[in-house]
């Protein structure tokens, strides 16, 4: 009986515990949540800090409380710039106005001791602020001198990273930075579109390999107050985010190098970037030479239509020559006007030539078979020594009507061919042209072939061996 009167009592107590318990837990979770809203995600191994100073106050004291003057460098001694590119993208070159256009990510990183704030006991490890903190800081003020236009995405606002690390703390997948004590490490890196020159040599066009430059430096500062470096924790200064896929280049190597260049006032330190592309000629092959092979076959095929087709092999010849030019200057049309030879001019060139010479053999065939069918028509034998009297004044008539102009042409062509051969040549009948053209042309075509394709590939492999290129990527 005593105990079931003490069993509710109990139960009533323990419930005021559990009671306050609860209220207790939430208290320290919300306390938790109010501190460490500014910082980063808190785990087992790091201890929760109480009594940080946040993001706001740490800039307000850094820009305005200790007197900080972005016109003076951090460092009277100079101050090394570390700088990194990500190519993000490279929309277009162009062969007209000599230059090539992409989108990229500048990395920049000094040190700068007035902005240490380790000793402010920050809710964060470091502070990500935005574009408009970048003002009031001192930058070195760097460019593309080389660039024809750069500018600072704005999509929709300026597309600038700012990074702000109280004592080196290392950035995980993107820039490695050495530890440091006392100094605070000053990051950041935006996002531009820049349009550079290419120095564009189309000797070997379409299997041509161009080069593009970049040309990065402080305007401002030399390099006694400005050390312009790459990277020198990445094995790649200069990397590429994505794969980069136009459609008539491929990108195959990129050099970043360092030049001290000479001004009048002082030496500045200048990052050069070359880019190395290697054209894609599929398509210039299934658009011009391929259309070219098929304009020389059709020529070839009047050689086999005879000597009494000549209105269609005339026609067939011409066309052939026309379809030619046209595709010539379709062709130049999309390329600068330049003072040397390309390797597509000497195909086409050579092209147009074989076809002018197929319409040369028409005109000696059709010539060799027009003066075969006036002789035929003016010199019918039979019927002219039946008509004529069997008498020499007869005969005489006949050899004089009939044979004068005859020895007046051999006259006339003996200065001409003097050599035995065009002598053979000339008396070689149409049929027989016709034939010989048959095997000639394609013969000489495609020594031709040999010797243009041996010839150019050549060059690019010697040009590739000149800029180190691994050939087996050509």
């Amino acid at each position: 009986m005593r105990k079931s009167r003490n069993t509710p009592s109990r139960f009533f107590i323990f419930s005021i515990i559990l009671l306050f318990q609860f209220i207790r837990c939430a208290v320290i979770i919300d306390s938790d949540y109010n501190v460490s809203s500014d910082d980063d995600p808190v785990t087992e191994a790091s201890p929760r800090k109480r009594n940080c100073t946040r993001q706001p106050a740490i800039i307000d004291k850094l820009l305005n409380g200790t007197g900080y003057n972005k016109f003076r460098i951090p460092n009277d001694d100079g101050v090394p710039v570390q700088v990194e590119f990500w190519v993000q993208a490279i929309t277009s070159i162009n062969e007209i106005t000599n230059d090539f256009e992409m989108d990229i990510y500048i990395n920049e990183m000094w040190l700068d001791p007035a902005l240490k704030f380790e000793h402010l006991n920050p809710c964060k490890q470091n502070l990500s602020v935005s574009h408009q903190v970048l003002e009031r800081l001192w930058t070195p003020n760097s460019c593309f001198i080389n660039s024809k236009f750069a500018e600072i995405h704005d999509s929709p606002f300026k597309n600038v990273f700012l990074m702000i690390y109280p004592n080196g703390t290392v950035w995980v997948n993107y820039v490695r930075m050495t530890n440091l004590r006392s100094l605070s490490q000053f990051c950041f890196f935006q996002r531009v579109n820049v349009k550079g020159p290419c120095d564009l040599s189309l000797e070997l066009f379409p299997l041509d390999i161009q080069e593009c430059h970049l040309i990065y430096e402080s305007f401002n500062y030399n390099n006694q107050e400005v050390r312009m470096r790459w990277n020198e924790k990445s094995p790649e200064p200069v990397s590429v985010t994505n794969k980069i896929r136009l459609p008539d280049f491929e990108l195959i190597k990129i050099e970043p190098t360092r030049v001290s260049a000479p001004y009048p006032a002082g030496m500045w330190d200048e990052l050069h970037v070359k880019l190395v592309f290697e054209r894609r000629y599929i398509w210039y092959f299934m658009q011009a030479y391929l259309p070219t092979y098929l304009t020389i076959f059709i020529s070839w095929i009047s050689f086999s239509l005879g000597t009494k087709a000549m209105p269609a092999r005339t026609m067939l010849g011409v066309n052939a020559l026309l379809a030619m030019i046209f595709q010539f200057g379709n062709i130049m049309r999309n390329l600068p006007r330049v003072s040397y030879v390309k390797a597509i001019d000497v195909w086409m060139l050579v092209s147009m030539t074989f076809i002018f010479l197929s319409l040369l053999e028409l005109a000696i065939v059709g010539y060799k078979t027009k003066n075969e069918e006036g002789a035929k028509k003016k010199c019918p034998h039979k019927k002219l020594i039946d008509n004529f009297e069997a008498s020499p004044a007869g005969l005489c008539r006949y050899e004089k009507r009939f044979m004068l102009p005859v020895e007046r042409r051999s006259a006339r062509w003996g200065g001409i061919m003097r050599f035995q051969f065009l002598q053979d040549f000339w008396n070689w009948s149409p049929e027989k042209i016709d034939r010989v053209s048959a095997i000639l042309f394609p013969a000489c075509f495609a020594i031709f072939n040999i010797v243009y394709w041996s010839y150019y590939y050549n060059k690019k492999l010697e040009k590739a061996a000149a800029m180190k290129l691994n050939e087996d990527r050509l």
